[in-house]
């Protein structure tokens, strides 16, 4: 097996490198992430398929391997509950799913952790992140999300998300949980 990055799960060169070398670079807002593979061979057709095809059954495939792979190490990380991240409404309203959402429902019931598709909410309605290069998505992102009022936010947090690419969403609703008052975020994905 190939040795993979602690922090993103991305596969790295040498395996007494502890992060790859844009984790090594960055600070991020998350602990630790997962992802179920790499994004190449049949995978992006998938995910494809999933998200612009309606192909909405995918979700209980991609969660099954989730679970299968990862459970042991959401159950480590104390997960109290799964968030999906959010999409805009009008971009949920032209395609009639959230994938992310679809995806943490399904973990959810797997792993018997509940799920909470309110905690963030996406505000603006940005542009697609695979246009963009990693500084674009930064950019991009910044005063797209926000998080929920309420008085007490679970410790350990679970984001889902179909593709990991820089982590700059992941980073990013990471920050906002953590001002809100969660202390550690994790993040789960089908492909890095």
């Amino acid at each position: 097996m190939e040795p993979r990055c602690m922090k993103c799960g991305k596969p790295i060169k040498r395996e007494e490198d502890e992060y790859c070398r844009d984790c090594a670079r960055v600070s991020r807002g998350y602990e630790q992430g997962k992802s179920v593979w790499t994004h190449t061979g049949s995978v992006p057709r998938a995910i494809y398929q999933f998200k612009f095809h309606n192909k909405r059954y995918h979700a209980k495939l991609f969660a099954g391997e989730m679970a299968r792979l990862h459970g042991e190490w959401i159950y480590k990380c104390n997960v109290e509950v799964i968030v999906p991240v959010p999409l805009h409404s009008a971009r949920r309203r032209k395609r009639g799913f959230n994938q992310a959402e679809l995806l943490a429902r399904e973990l959810g019931k797997r792993m018997r952790i509940p799920v909470d598709a309110k905690m963030v909410y996406r505000i603006r309605n940005t542009k697609p992140q695979k246009q963009l290069d990693g500084r674009e998505r930064q950019e991009n992102l910044k005063g797209a999300f926000t998080v929920s009022r309420r008085r007490r936010y679970p410790k350990n947090v679970l984001l889902v998300d179909d593709i990991y690419t820089t982590g700059s969403t992941v980073h990013r609703i990471s920050g906002l949980l953590k001002k809100a008052g969660v202390q550690k975020v994790y993040f789960i994905t089908i492909s890095i």
